[in-house]
């Protein structure tokens, strides 16, 4: 059963989350990720979004979205999108 990740976030250093998205996509890749949503035009319909980027990765399972998050492939992406950026991220499984 697929896992979803899903991301809201709000950067705050837009050079460096451009050097992040380089560096990230591949090893989303490597652990037979495909990005779903990257960041494209949001409408809220219902209630409050509070932040303004959204981003969706669908894996083959919640352990395999585990493992890329957990991955020493992921290591140095993630501290770059963490000083460049803040939000919220949850692995959800999929139908």
């Amino acid at each position: 059963m697929a896992g979803y990740l899903i991301v809201q976030i709000e950067v705050s250093d837009a050079e460096a989350f451009e050097v992040y998205k380089d560096e990230a996509a591949p090893t989303v890749a490597a652990y037979d990720g495909e990005y779903i949503v990257r960041g494209g035009e949001l409408e809220v319909l219902e209630g409050g979004w509070p932040l303004p980027r959204t981003v969706v990765i669908r894996f083959p399972s919640v352990e395999r979205a585990k493992a890329w998050y957990n991955s020493p492939e992921y290591v140095g992406p993630k501290a770059i999108r963490q000083s460049a950026s803040s939000g919220n991220m949850i692995i959800i499984e999929g139908v």
